[in-house]
């Protein structure tokens, strides 16, 4: 499992952990993620911007 951060904010999407505020249970990996998947925390930053951590 990885983690993938925003450039702009910082947030980041751990896939051990999902986002189960956002709809996506623990385990849910970044590339299965919905294409338009933005940050839900600055909405500035979209699937492709982010960066592996």
């Amino acid at each position: 499992m990885s983690e993938f951060k925003c450039p702009e904010c910082g947030y980041t999407y751990d896939e051990a952990v999902g986002d189960p505020h956002e709809g996506y249970s623990p385990g849910t990996r970044f590339e299965n993620l919905p294409d338009d998947f933005a940050c839900p925390d600055c909405s500035v930053r979209f699937k492709e911007d982010f960066e592996k951590a």
